[in-house]
């Protein structure tokens, strides 16, 4: 097995012992970039010189007995939303094409003292609002099981090069799915923490309220490293809350499938759902059965209004964002986005409260619902990634509109701000297929450990 085929917690030990060089792994990144790049797209920006030079100060600093922790010397892609210092971030736009930040985001500053080796920037739906990741300016991003097919958004390009074996860990932001959805189209793993764990200073907004900045990895625990660095109150960000935190989110699973309930919504998340996706999660949810977890039905009523509250909040805060743009450049957007940004700017302000409003209610329910079980297991997307280009989707032979149905079961999650982590569960017509666990707030260690599980099941 190639050294970039191996998950990050492998590499991580392996360069602890100075087993292996960093200058070694990272190479062997590029080597698959150089190799896989031009077929599936998942970069804007490759910095190869930078990223040689990263490793070989990991290097030495690790053989000077100054090793950092797990995420010292691993190639990590970061998101093009995601400010990196004195060097250009795109937002995967026209109209920011050329902009530098002055100062890195918080997230790249802890992944920099952490000893990190930034790979580039990857590619994303423009300013993030979308789930295709068809860009119009840098291209589409292909998926890795069929490179006729989406990988997902917005986090595309995270996705993807996980998936590829062109990075080792990724950071994708999720303000409707955009880390879950990709996770699952490319079948690999992507945490959204808790709402006000990992700060968005720095990173340029979707919708203020809803979004997240997360990890994208080959498997949970991959995950849990890198949230240890990432996770932590950050002034700079309004939307940060201290909380009480575990010692490490990657340390011991705390949780036995014995003591383990599992919450299970029929009416909102297993309604038109492709059946071999259905298929996927509701093996694993008999195979934790099966393994002595108790399995509950839940009932969440606000869930039945939750898609007109999602679109009202992300579409009106979205717009304001991108509003004088919008009058000042409207063609330099890309045709899909323009069309969101002019739809953004429908909605009344009443429209706007009583989605809050909505909101309000589903987030007293989930609380509810989690005082009768620990976590809740649903599809991530109902159907599997469909051609580049299409606006449809196929649900049992069905063509259904994608963009009504691709962030149905990924958006409440961002309205409430809990935990979700989606896993790969297999495949459906060839491709992959993703679940979600979810947890209560601030029980991102809970959410990890059931989704460590999972993988020491199978």
């Amino acid at each position: 097995m190639r050294l970039s085929e191996q998950s990050l917690y492998v590499l991580a030990e392996q360069i602890r012992t100075q087993k292996i060089s960093p200058v070694e792994l990272v190479e062997d990144v590029f080597q698959q970039i150089e190799e896989k790049e031009q077929q599936h797209n998942a970069y804007i920006d490759i910095q190869k010189d930078r990223a040689i030079h990263l490793a070989k100060e990991a290097e030495r600093e690790i053989s000077e007995g100054k090793y950092r922790g797990p995420l010292h010397g691993i190639p990590i892609g970061i998101k093009d939303n995601i400010y990196f210092a004195n060097e250009t971030t795109t937002m995967g736009s026209k109209i920011h094409q050329h902009f530098i930040p002055t100062e890195d985001a918080t997230v790249v500053k802890k992944l920099r003292e952490a000893g990190a080796v930034f790979l580039g920037k990857l590619n994303m739906h423009e300013y993030a609002w979308g789930a295709t990741n068809d860009n119009p300016f840098y291209g589409a991003c292909r998926n890795p099981h069929d490179t006729t097919k989406i990988s997902g958004g917005s986090s595309g390009g995270s996705g993807v090069a996980i998936a590829t074996n062109m990075a080792i860990g990724a950071l994708g932001t999720d303000t409707g799915g955009s880390i879950r959805i990709p996770a699952a189209f490319c079948g690999i793993f992507g945490l959204k923490p808790t709402h006000g764990l990992v700060s968005k200073a720095n990173c340029f907004p979707l919708a203020w309220s809803l979004d997240h900045v997360g990890p994208m990895t080959k498997t949970a625990i991959d995950s849990a490293l890198m949230l240890d660095v990432l996770a932590g109150y950050d002034a700079k960000d309004p939307t940060s809350i201290q909380c009480v935190q575990p010692a490490s989110y990657a340390g011991e699973v705390d949780i036995s499938l014995e003591n383990l309930g599992i919450g299970v919504n029929e009416s909102y998340f297993f309604n038109q759902v492709d059946d071999e996706v259905a298929k996927r999660v509701r093996e694993v949810i008999q195979l934790f059965e099966d393994s002595g977890a108790t399995i509950v039905e839940v009932d969440v009523p606000a869930l039945a209004h939750v898609e007109y509250a999602e679109m009202i909040t992300i579409t009106s805060e979205a717009s304001a964002i991108h509003h004088d743009d919008l009058i000042e450049r409207e063609e330099d957007f890309g045709e899909d986005v323009r069309f969101l940004l002019k739809l953004g700017e429908l909605p009344s302000a009443v429209d706007y409260l009583r989605a809050q409003q909505i909101r309000q209610q589903l987030d007293i329910q989930f609380q509810h619902m989690f005082q009768q079980v620990d976590v809740l297991f649903t599809p991530t997307i109902p159907f599997v990634a469909p051609s580049i280009g299409s606006h449809t989707a196929t649900i049992n032979g069905e063509e259904v509109s994608l963009l009504d149905h691709i962030i149905r079961f990924t958006g409440p999650f961002n309205l409430t701000g809990l935990p979700v982590a989606s896993v790969p569960v297999g495949f459906a017509h060839d491709l992959p297929v993703g679940m979600q666990i979810i947890g209560p707030a601030f029980e991102d260690k809970r959410v990890l450990d059931v989704a460590r599980l999972y993988e020491l099941l199978v």
